[in-house]
């Protein structure tokens, strides 16, 4: 049996996926995302950037063929090659200490190998049993920050070099997006990485299935979402709830709250003597608990109100806070790239209340060097309408309008006061409402309110996709595609705030 770095790595980050990833049904695998594939291809790209910059030797060794690939290593080591790129690092498990309570039982695997992958193995002075050199393990990550997961992978890279060159190295290296150079402290980090192994050995060796835990960002781009996630719904698993993140969900064990009718009959004075619950969060996780037990919405003042089921209908004269009727409302969603800072479209459905009439104008950069002219179209367009307010959904909308502005030195009249009549209308919602969906993102509270995408599968991450694709192709279908869902992302603003309106019209004249 194998274990290797990627399988650490992977277990740091979902100790569900490493055990899926060795006793799944594959065919409840999904293939990869387009934006995971991305995100590879992005990572591969920038580690090549890093790697050409070094002289450097690769170990031959027939394809797949591991202990021939160690052993090549271990020449090249051997020989006192300055740089080595793509080394395998292969030992038997009793090279790497381990605690006594994680002790592996040889009858069930009696042959486990320790495997890693460093990208490079750079040559420094120093003694080994190869000479008056060693060498140390370094990876190229595509992170902006040294993330722990990675210091744990660079800490097993090197204690297993430690067993094969008789002298563990006095750090190893990551080199980052930006940031460059970061030096690991080995000291610090190889105790917890024994710890980590031993507990991915255990539960390999003993079948031992993890719970489900669903934390959507790090498990929407994951292959076993769709698996893991029909597990989390039969269940109704706690983790579906927003507010019930991984170290309140151990707090919620503790306290043996781990249904949902549990939570939703707790009372929250009991979980806000914890610090993860403090603040208010315990009211908000036992409300929304309530809101999906009993499917309805709760009022934040804790009222109860039976899920609407009907259509929507024509909103009527209402002000709560923000949320106004104005004669014109501009409804706002931008498509970027965030990695390098670049907004290429910007989105604003026009609904004109006096002739009952909705435009949609679209701004898109066809090239990246078109977004200070996409920048100032939008600005001409917003302030036809001066006093119409502009709503969005989350905060990125407002960010970007700042960042434009200081890239592009505008004006202040020109941008600022814009700021007043922005309305985000998640804001309105999750200080208003409490209601029985997994999300407050857009597509969570705009589908069960009965709204859909035109493509199902279009979402923020996919639009990166096509852009790029655009860029490399000059295919103009992938542009029309992310016109198409950024429209149909205003149209869900838009659709969300006439259903609030209504809403709490309706409650207002009730509660009368």
């Amino acid at each position: 049996m194998f274990i290797t770095d990627s399988q650490l790595l992977s277990y740091q980050r979902c100790p569900r996926k490493a055990f899926l990833d060795v006793y799944g049904d594959f065919r409840q695998q999904e293939s990869p995302s387009d934006f995971l594939l991305k995100l590879i291809r992005d990572s591969s790209e920038f580690r090549s950037s890093i790697v050409n910059n070094y002289n450097y030797q690769k170990p031959d060794y027939p394809h797949g063929d591991l202990f021939a690939g160690g052993k090549a290593t271990e020449e090249l080591m051997a020989a006192g090659v300055d740089v080595i790129y793509k080394g395998i690092l292969m030992i038997q498990q009793s090279a790497i200490q381990l605690p006594p309570q994680n002790q592996i039982h040889s009858d069930n695997f009696p042959s486990i190998n320790f495997v890693s992958y460093p990208d490079l193995l750079i040559k420094q002075p120093g003694y080994s049993r190869f000479g008056d050199w060693v060498y140390i393990p370094t990876d190229v990550k595509l992170s902006k920050r040294p993330k722990l997961e990675y210091q744990i992978v660079a800490a097993f890279h090197a204690q297993i070099l430690e067993s094969i060159q008789a002298v563990l190295p006095e750090t190893a290296w990551l080199i980052l997006r930006k940031k460059g150079l970061y030096k690991v402290n080995l000291e610090q980090r190889i105790q917890q990485m024994q710890e980590t192994i031993s507990e991915l050995i255990a539960m390999l060796q003993n079948s031992l299935e993890p719970e489900v835990f669903i934390s959507r960002q790090k498990c929407n781009i994951c292959t076993w979402y769709n698996s893991c996630h029909a597990v989390a719904e039969n269940q109704k698993h706690l983790s579906l709830l927003p507010g019930v993140t991984p170290s309140r969900y151990a707090v919620l064990k503790s306290l043996n709250l781990t249904t949902l009718e549990s939570l939703a009959q707790a009372n929250p004075n009991d979980l806000e003597s914890y610090p993860e619950f403090i603040d208010g969060i315990g009211i908000q996780v036992v409300q929304q608990a309530q809101s999906v037990w009993e499917n309805k919405v709760i009022l934040r003042n804790g009222k109860f109100i039976e899920k609407l089921e009907s259509q929507i209908l024509p909103i009527t004269d209402y002000k709560l806070t923000k949320l106004v009727n104005a004669p014109v409302e501009l409804y706002f969603d931008i498509e970027a790239q965030p990695d390098i800072s670049l907004d290429y479209l910007h989105g604003v459905l026009v609904v004109d209340k006096r002739y009952n009439t909705e435009k949609f104008y679209v701004h898109l950069a066809e090239n990246p060097l078109d977004e200070e002219l996409i920048w100032h179209q939008f600005l001409d367009l917003v302030w036809k309408y001066p006093i119409a307010p502009i709503y969005h959904f989350c905060e990125y909308e407002i960010q970007t309008v700042k960042r434009l502005a200081k890239l592009y030195k505008t004006p202040s009249y020109k941008w600022k006061p814009l700021l007043k009549r922005f309305v985000d209308i998640h804001q309105v919602v999750t200080q208003t409402l409490t209601l029985p969906i997994e999300s407050y993102a857009l597509k969570n509270i705009a589908r069960w309110l009965g709204f859909e995408w035109r493509n199902s599968e279009a979402n923020g991450a996919q639009s990166v996709c096509w852009y790029e694709e655009w860029l490399k192709t000059g295919d103009r279908s992938l542009l029309d595609a992310i016109v198409i869902y950024n429209e149909d992302d205003c149209y869900a603003t838009y659709y969300i705030k006439e259903w609030l309106s209504k809403f709490l019209e309706e409650r207002r004249r009730n509660d009368r």
